[in-house]
C-alpha cells in the first residue's frame, strides 16, 4: 500500500522587516536629493517613499520616458539573459567626441537592488536638473539591473536580512548562478555580455553596486577594491583606487552626513570584536576580475540594516562624486592602467592563509551593542541586536601565502578542449594557432586522488593534489599556444594554472580528466599487473605502502586493477590536458 507523501507545513505569513533590529536615527544633506511628490521626473522609488523598487517593465518604461526628453541620454542593450530579457544599459554623453568611460551596475545579486534606484536619479538630474557637468570630461554608462530574470522573482522572503525596499529579487540568475562568482568560467549569458560589454567600453572605472551582510554597526555606506587594494595582483590600478577614489568619496559621503569606511568582512559574524577581513580574490568576482584585467574596479556594499532611502541616498553620493574623480584622474587612470598591463607578473600566488597578527588596526570603530539570548528555533544562544552606539578597537586580519606558482613561457591548449577555447576567446586573452603537429618538452599536470566537490554555481568543482613531471610529446596541428607575455597575462594565468582556485581545472570543466582508467578483463588485467609489480621495485614498494594505509583498497580487486591501469606507460589518465611551456 503506497501512503501518502507528505508535505512541508507552511508558516503563516510573517512581517520580515519587523524581526529587524532597531534603527539607528539618521538624517544628512544627501535628503535634499529627492524631488517634491509634484516633480513631473519623480522616480518610482522616490514616489513610493522609498518603501517599494519599480519592475523591470516600470524601470524600463521611465527610462524611455526620461530619454525621450533628453538629447544627453540613449538607451541600449547589450545582451539578452537567460529568460530573453534584454539587458539595458542607458550611456549618458555630452558633446561629439567619446570621452573615458565610467561603467556602473546596478542588482548584480538584484535582492540589493541600491543602485538601480541611485542611478535613476543621477540620470534625471544629469539630464534635467543642471548636472549635465559631470559629463564634460567623462561618459556614464548604466546599467540598472544586471540580473534581470532574479528580479523578476520579486519576494517579501527575499534577501530577509536587507531593510527595504518591500519586494526584492533574488541573489542568482533563472539557472541558480550567482553573476558575482561567473566573471573567470562565463557560464551565464547575462555574465557573457557584460564581459562583451567591458571589452567594448574598456572603462576606467567599473562600478558594482551591493548591500551587506554582517552584523549591525553604524556605517551606512561601505565600498571596496580586489584584495582591499592591499592584496591587489595589479599595483598601479589599486593605488589610485585607495589614494584617489576612495579619499574622495569618503569626503563626499561624510559631507552629505553619511558615515562611510572600508567595507568590513567580519572573520565571525558572531563575535564581530575578532576583527575584519583582508584577503586576496580571484577573477570569479566583479573587483577579483577588474583586478587581473588592470581595469579599476570599486564593489560598493551599503550596510544591510540602514533604511533602503537612506542607503539609496548614499549611493547616489558616491557615484556622484566617482564621476568628479574619474573626470578630474581620466589621464592617471589611463597610465594606471597602461602600466598594469604592460608588467608581466612572475608568479601567481593560489593558496594563502590568515596572518597570526593584525596588520592594522580601526580605531574606534563604529559598532552596535547587542546581548544573547535562548533561541527556541535554534537552540542555541544568538544575538539581539540592540540599537545602541558603540565603539571598539578593530582588529585587521590579513593574509599570508602558502602557495604560489611560478608562471611559465606560455600554455598550450589541444584543439579538443573547445569549451576552454570559447572562454579565452570571449575575455580576449591572446592566443596563436599551431599549424601543424609539433614535437617540444613541457611539463605536464597529474592529477593525484581528485574528488568532485559540492556542485556550484552550474559546476560541479574539483579538488586535487597535483604532481608535475616534464615529458617529451607532440601538440597536434590546431592547439593553441597561450603566452604569459600578454596584458591579460595574469588573467590567463588564473584560468590555465591547475593550482588556480578560479581555474578551468578547479570549476570542474574537464570531467573526463577526474574518470578512473578503463580497466581490461580481470584475466588480462591480473597478469599484467603481476608482471608491473615484478619489473618496478619502485611501483612495487608504492603499492605496497597503499595496501598498508588503505585497508579499504587492499580488499577491493577491481579498485586494485585500477590503480594499475593508471600507471601504464603513456597512460592520459588524470592528465591535465594542458600543458605549460616553461
Amino acid at each position: 500500500m503506497l501512503l501518502p507523501l507528505s508535505s512541508p507545513a507552511h508558516a503563516q505569513a510573517v512581517d520580515v522587516q519587523s524581526v529587524l533590529p532597531p534603527v539607528l536615527p539618521w538624517s544628512g544633506a544627501s535628503e535634499r536629493l529627492i524631488v517634491g511628490a509634484d516633480d513631473p521626473w519623480i522616480t518610482p522609488a522616490e514616489r513610493a517613499g522609498f518603501q517599494t523598487t519599480p519592475t523591470y517593465a516600470e524601470t524600463r518604461a521611465w527610462l524611455k520616458r526620461l530619454v525621450k526628453a533628453s538629447p544627453l541620454l540613449k538607451m541600449e542593450t547589450f545582451g539578452r539573459s537567460g529568460e530573453g530579457r534584454d539587458l539595458l544599459m542607458v550611456r549618458a554623453h555630452k558633446g561629439a567626441a567619446r570621452k573615458p568611460v565610467v561603467l556602473v551596475q546596478g542588482g548584480i545579486h538584484s535582492g540589493e537592488i541600491d543602485g538601480k534606484d541611485a542611478g535613476l536619479m543621477l540620470l534625471r538630474d544629469i539630464a534635467l536638473r543642471g548636472k549635465d557637468g559631470l559629463l564634460d570630461r567623462v561618459d556614464l554608462v548604466f546599467v540598472p539591473i544586471y540580473n534581470v530574470d532574479g528580479h523578476e522573482q520579486r519576494s517579501a522572503y527575499n534577501f530577509v536580512h536587507v531593510r527595504g525596499p518591500a519586494q526584492k529579487g533574488t541573489d542568482a540568475n533563472a539557472r541558480s548562478i550567482d553573476l558575482n562568482r561567473d566573471y573567470a568560467k562565463a557560464d551565464a549569458p547575462e555574465t557573457r555580455a557584460m564581459i562583451g560589454l567591458i571589452r567594448s567600453l574598456d572603462p576606467i572605472l567599473y562600478i558594482d553596486c551591493h548591500v551587506s551582510e554582517g552584523f549591525d554597526m553604524q556605517y551606512d555606506v561601505t565600498y571596496t577594491y580586489a584584495g582591499w587594494g592591499t592584496y591587489a595582483r595589479h599595483r598601479a590600478t589599486a593605488d589610485w583606487l585607495q589614494t584617489r577614489f576612495g579619499p574622495a568619496v569618503s569626503s563626499a559621503l561624510t559631507a552629505s552626513g553619511h558615515t562611510p569606511i572600508i567595507y568590513p568582512s567580519p572573520i565571525d559574524t558572531r563575535n564581530p570584536t575578532r576583527g575584519i577581513r583582508y584577503s586576496p580574490e580571484g577573477p570569479r568576482y566583479s573587483t577579483g576580475y577588474g583586478d587581473f584585467i588592470g581595469m579599476p574596479t570599486v564593489l560598493v556594499e551599503n550596510h544591510m540594516l540602514k533604511p533602503y532611502r537612506q542607503r539609496v541616498l548614499g549611493t547616489y553620493v558616491l557615484l556622484e562624486e566617482a564621476l568628479r574623480v574619474a573626470a578630474r584622474d581620466a589621464k592617471q587612470i589611463a597610465a594606471a592602467k597602461a602600466a598594469d598591463r604592460a608588467s608581466r607578473p612572475a608568479t601567481l600566488m593560489t593558496k594563502w592563509k590568515p596572518r597570526e597578527t593584525p596588520i592594522g588596526w580601526v580605531e574606534n570603530f563604529k559598532g552596535v551593542a547587542f546581548e544573547w539570548y535562548r533561541s527556541p528555533a535554534t537552540g542555541r544562544l544568538e544575538q539581539r541586536w540592540l540599537g545602541r552606539p558603540v565603539t571598539w578597537r578593530m582588529p585587521i586580519i590579513g593574509q599570508e601565502p602558502t602557495e604560489t606558482v611560478r608562471l611559465p613561457t606560455a600554455w598550450w591548449v589541444p584543439p579538443a578542449q573547445t569549451e576552454v577555447i570559447d572562454r579565452l576567446r570571449l575575455h580576449g586573452i591572446g592566443f596563436e594557432v599551431l599549424p601543424a603537429p609539433r614535437a617540444m618538452t613541457l611539463d605536464r599536470t597529474t592529477l593525484l586522488d581528485p574528488k568532485l566537490k559540492a556542485p556550484s554555481e552550474g559546476r560541479v568543482p574539483v579538488e586535487t593534489r597535483l604532481v608535475h613531471a616534464s615529458v617529451r610529446e607532440t601538440m597536434p596541428a590546431g592547439s593553441l599556444r597561450v603566452p604569459a607575455d600578454q596584458p591579460l597575462g595574469l588573467l590567463a594565468a588564473s584560468l590555465l594554472e591547475p593550482e588556480s582556485q578560479d581555474s578551468f581545472l578547479a570549476w570542474g570543466f574537464f570531467p573526463e580528466v577526474v574518470a578512473g582508467a578503463q580497466v581490461a578483463e580481470a584475466f588480462v588485467s591480473a597478469p599484467l599487473a603481476e608482471a608491473m609489480l615484478a619489473a618496478d621495485t619502485t611501483l612495487r614498494t608504492a603499492f605496497e605502502a597503499k595496501l598498508a594505509a588503505k585497508p579499504e583498497f587492499a580488499a577491493d580487486p577491481q579498485a586494485r586493477l585500477t590503480w594499475f591501469a593508471e600507471r601504464l606507460p603513456n597512460s592520459q589518465v588524470r592528465v591535465y590536458p594542458v600543458r605549460r611551456e616553461e
